[in-house]
């Protein structure tokens, strides 16, 4: 049987290369549970990094220009990606 583990970087700008600036993980799997600001460093230092261990890139964000005045808006994280890795369960 196969569960589903989910990774979110949030990126300093919109290329997979791009250092981490916040993350979420979700263990389908039942092994680990975490909470925000359970680590002290991104389990992966850019989303290329994540790619080369083996997650796949399902989502990211898409890419619209600020508005103007809001160029230095800080209220949300704007470069969100969305990798899945499918890992073998005991039934």
């Amino acid at each position: 049987m196969r569960r589903q583990k989910v990774l979110v970087l949030y990126l300093a700008n919109s290329a997979l290369d791009a250092p981490t600036v916040a993350w979420s993980v979700y263990d389908g799997t039942g092994e680990t549970f975490r909470m925000a600001g359970d680590q002290d460093q991104p389990p992966y230092p850019t989303g290329l990094a994540a790619l080369k261990d083996g997650w796949r890139l399902f989502q990211a964000s898409q890419l619209n220009p600020h508005a103007r005045g809001e160029e230095f808006d800080l209220a949300y994280l704007k470069y969100e990606f969305w990798f899945e890795q499918l890992v073998e369960v005991e039934a």
